[in-house]
């Protein structure tokens, strides 16, 4: 006997085969009562076409399943293999036109039916780290906090098949059927068919498509498709990743050139106005001369503290001292066009000020004095 290798029912088009075409309404009505968590009463499938046929290109497209569910609500059923970082947008998407394609213009809004879009992964989503492997949409007030639901026309189930590894000892129906989908000849699955109608008749409809040739051909040629898809989008993302990286690099070196070369000219034009001020030129016309005028408050302040670092440096050693700055300016005697800085620290004692005032004259005229004797000369310039 020929060994028959099972089909994927992950593979969108044996999913489409299983939950899609007229006749099987028993099997997609029992899978998609554990997803809602409610009775159906009747479900049409009339509305999906039949796809089993091969294809010269090797594309079939996207492979949804519409289900009209007890006459007044429509039901768009996807399945996803492959993870193109767009998934949600796309969810959306096929929302607003499952729910807006009911009607035409001129029609009256009310006649609009509930919509619901039935979303199973084969990969995790982005942002959906925390929640459990199936989550359930609706619009819902979000500013006052009382969870308020402004509709029950909108709903969107989101599964994602790899948060059900290590739930197998978990009873709950819907694991049931997702295990199905994994591994259709799994020992849970075995087990539950004894107890679960539609569940064995999925696997028994899903042996059948399996001893199809045809659909074995089909299925093959969808399987290469979606790697070969896979592969792509995969090649592309890295290259799109290694460009732009390179790109990023290249950017940020230019950066870093541009950078290097402003902030050299930056220092070269403040090492001329330090040379311009020690000339004794005015202020106005080194600016003009350096163009700094146009650097912001920061740059100027740290011009300003360049300049008193080298120039004052026992106004710096005072400063540093005190934790406030009592200042007193004094003329050099022996030196008419220079003057000394003296910082001294405040207090809230009177008598203290009193003594550090004179106390820092006294420091002055003794440094002076000796400078004199010494014949020294020293400039400090505020």
């Amino acid at each position: 006997m020929k060994n028959i290798k099972t089909l994927s029912p992950k593979l969108d088009v044996v999913f489409q085969a299983l939950f899609g075409e007229v006749g099987n309404e028993s099997i997609t009505k029992g899978f998609l009562e554990t997803i809602l968590e409610r009775k159906i009463d009747s479900i049409d499938l009339s509305r999906n076409p039949i796809l089993r046929r091969e294809f010269k290109d090797e594309k079939l497209g996207v492979l949804d399943i519409i289900a009209k569910l007890d006459e007044n609500e429509i039901c768009n059923i996807e399945l996803q293999i492959v993870d193109k970082k767009n998934i949600i947008e796309r969810i959306l998407y096929y929302w607003s036109r499952l729910y807006s394609r009911q009607i035409k213009s001129g029609e009256d809004y009310k006649i609009l039916q509930k919509a619901i879009v039935i979303l199973i992964t084969d990969f995790k989503i982005e942002n959906l780290e925390e929640l459990d492997y199936h989550s359930r949409w609706k619009i819902m007030e979000d500013k006052q906090g009382k969870k308020i639901i402004l509709t029950q026309k909108l709903e969107i189930d989101i599964i994602e098949l790899p948060k059900i590894i290590g739930k197998e000892k978990e009873q709950d129906n819907l694991l049931d059927w997702l295990y199905f989908l994994e591994n259709p000849k799994s020992e849970r699955v075995t087990e539950k068919m004894k107890e679960n109608e539609n569940l064995k008749e999925a696997v028994k409809k899903l042996d059948n498509l399996s001893e199809d040739e045809k659909m074995q051909r089909i299925a093959d040629l969808r399987q290469k498709a979606i790697m070969d898809e896979k592969a792509i989008y995969e090649k592309g993302l890295e290259v799109g990743i290694e460009k732009g990286m390179k790109e990023g690099i290249q950017r940020g070196i230019e950066k870093g050139i541009e950078k290097g070369i402003m902030e050299g000219s930056q220092k070269e034009k403040i090492e001329i106005a330090k040379k311009m001020l020690e000339l004794k030129i005015d202020k106005e016309t080194i600016a003009k001369a350096t163009g700094l005028t146009e650097l912001d408050g920061k740059e100027k302040c740290n011009i300003e503290m360049q300049l008193i670092d080298k120039n004052n440096i026992i106004e710096r050693m005072l400063y540093y001292w005190s934790s406030d700055i009592f200042s007193i300016f004094l003329f050099n005697i022996f030196s008419r066009k220079s003057f000394v800085i003296f910082s001294l620290p405040t207090s809230p004692n009177i008598a203290w000020n009193i003594i550090s005032i004179f106390g820092g004259y006294l420091l002055i005229f003794l440094f002076c004095f000796c400078c004199s004797i010494y014949k020294f000369s020293f400039k400090f310039v505020f």
